[in-house]
């Protein structure tokens, strides 16, 4: 228990002075709360020795007692008070530093720890877990610490006056601390247990909301509603099981406290028989006993919950471990953006999606990447972002490993527009900017319309200012695919990549956002992946990726004439187009 709570201190890094003078305020407090008491018990004395003709008592007694006692009560809230104004929000604010911490980190390992991490997992990290240490773990520490603090001040005040009484009571909590032992020992067998049930249930919970369309247009309840029930009841089944193991324990530490209670009673009752110990300071004894084991009693749900706070620091020390993918890099600024690949080969697991790929992106050209499905076109544009590292050969920006940059620098310099966008639930204007935070509303309106998006975000009910839903769930994806665009231009950075980027756009917007992407992307270094072919003929280079390898690599013409899957698949768009062409009435001019 005491490891825990030293776990949690080093944890709260940074607010240690904070601590310290709460707990020297829990301490006066403690004082504070035991001074009435004996205050109390030293006037009852002076009564019963008036009565007893032994000693006069002045009229100010009464008066005196009444003050000092209140002063004492006003004095003990007062310390309360800087104790909890010192220590209260410590669990807070290292709760919103760490999620800062975790954050940064999660920006900078490869994109593979996602795929070997459950997401469920990372959320149970991030939320649940971290909550547990912001609402729990400065409570329990309080509760033991200045527990223990209030236990050891009363007990030194019952010794001065009845030592057998106070050994009583020592006892007591003694064989408490002992029930306490067990109980930690319990909780850290069973805290794993239910870590890994809760893991389990958030994950299926994702699972299952993830699913619903599916489950929906099937009109089945589906693997992921069972999966979602299942780690219900596994969940509440641990728990249940969890909760019993406590009991014998728990009954040992409230037993121990009650049968010590009664003990410091009677053993003062007796001293008091005997004559030694005056009257007034039985009842003192008596008093303390309804409330010097009210503290330790508390510590016994702290026990179970430190021992849930160590299996979160474990996982968060865990989470802290992880790798960074630059942890080597350093800030560099490249004089040239040009793009090279030399001998790569790269897969995910066991299964190769790359193999032996080189090729080379020349600066403020435009480079096509063409290729069946599969074949790892979009890996290609990963590793130039570093999004993975290679298992052999390098991938060059400005004569650059990539390995040397810090993600930061390197993807400073590269926009990219995905085939699956994510827009986040704010506004327009905000997701557009979000490339480059500090523009101007001009400078969004101008990306907007070389993006063609400026017409229907102005259709929107608020304009730029209209929140979109999480993930852009109110817009279509046509219209996520053109803020995205927007989202990149505005960034301007002098490499450009577009996987799949107009793959959503609607048939008639087509050409005219390939001739957009055609204009910005002068001057740029460009890399595009597409299965529509239609921004394929205006690239400097087209290279085919066949069997996890390039193939063929040259001008759109060379690659038409040497390659037969590229001379197959531009017959086949060219026929799909002849036959739109046909059905509007129009002409194709794309030859």
């Amino acid at each position: 228990m005491f490891q825990s709570v030293g776990r949690i201190l080093r944890w709260a890094k940074g607010y240690q002075r904070r601590m310290i003078l709460g707990f020297v305020c829990s301490f006066f407090a403690t004082w504070c709360t035991a001074g009435p008491v004996m205050l109390a018990a030293w006037a009852l004395g002076r009564l019963i020795g008036n009565a007893w003709g032994e000693s006069e008592i002045s009229a100010s007694l009464p008066w005196l007692c009444l003050v000092g006692i209140t002063a004492l009560i006003l004095l003990r809230f007062l310390f309360t008070y800087w104790k909890n104004r010192l220590q209260e929000s410590i669990g807070t604010e290292r709760a919103a530093d760490q999620r800062m911490e975790l954050g940064d980190m999660l920006k900078r390992v490869s994109l593979g720890y996602f795929a070997r991490n459950n997401l469920g997992d990372i959320l149970t990290a991030l939320t649940t877990e971290l909550s547990t240490l912001e609402l729990q773990s400065m409570k329990m520490v309080d509760a033991v610490i200045n527990g223990y603090i209030q236990v050891a001040v009363i007990l030194l005040c019952v010794a001065i006056f009845c030592p057998p009484a106070a050994l009583v009571a020592l006892a007591g909590v003694l064989v408490s601390a002992f029930a306490l032992r067990g109980i930690g020992r319990q909780s850290a067998r069973t805290a794993p247990v239910g870590h890994r049930a809760q893991e389990a249930l958030s994950g299926a919970a994702i699972e299952y909301i993830h699913g619903l369309p599916v489950v929906k247009s099937f009109g089945q309840d589906g693997v992921s509603v069972q999966r979602f029930r299942d780690a219900c009841r596994a969940n509440k089944a641990i728990r249940i099981k969890n909760e019993f193991g406590f009991v014998p324990w728990n009954c040992l530490h409230l037993f121990a406290l009650r049968v010590a209670s009664v003990g410091l009673v009677l053993t003062a009752g007796q001293q008091a028989l005997m004559g030694a110990l005056p009257l007034p300071y039985f009842l003192m004894i008596a008093l303390f006993s309804f409330t010097i084991f009210g503290s330790v009693e508390a510590i016994n749900d702290a026990a179970h919950i430190l021992s849930v706070t160590d299996s979160v620091l474990d996982r968060l020390e865990e989470l802290e471990r992880t790798d960074f993918i630059d942890k080597d890099g350093r800030e560099i600024t490249p004089e040239r953006f040009d793009v090279d690949l030399s001998h790569v080969s790269f897969g995910y697991g066991q299964r190769e999606v790359l193999h032996d790929v080189t090729f080379t992106a020349p600066q403020g050209t435009t480079t096509a990447i063409v290729g069946p499905s599969g074949s790892g076109k979009s890996t290609i544009c990963n590793l130039v972002a570093r999004f993975y590292d290679t298992d052999s050969g390098t991938v060059s920006v400005g004569g650059h490993d990539v390995r040397e940059f810090t993600c930061e620098s390197l993807l400073r310099n590269i926009s990219m527009v995905f085939q699956n966008v994510y827009l986040f639930q704010d506004s327009v204007e905000n997701n557009i900017k979000f490339g480059c935070p500090e523009a101007t509303h001009e400078q969004v309106v101008a990306a907007a319309k070389a993006a063609c998006c400026h017409d229907f975000i102005m259709s929107l009910p608020d304009g730029y200012d209209t929140v979109v839903g999480e993930g852009g769930s109110t817009l279509s994806g046509g219209e996520k695919q053109r803020i995205s665009i927007a989202r990149a231009i505005l960034k301007d950075a002098p490499i450009l990549i577009l996987d799949e980027a107009t793959s959503a756009a609607d048939p008639e917007n087509q050409v005219e956002i390939d001739r957009a992407i055609e204009n910005l992307c002068r001057g740029k270094t460009v890399l595009i992946v597409a299965h529509r072919l239609g921004a394929v003929k205006m690239c400097d280079k087209v290279a085919v990726v066949e069997d996890h390898t390039i193939t063929c690599c040259g001008t759109h013409a060379e690659v038409l004439e040497q390659n037969s899957y590229y001379r197959k698949a531009w017959a086949d768009y060219r026929a799909a187009r002849s036959i739109t062409y046909s059905v509007k009435g129009g002409q194709d001019d794309d030859k």
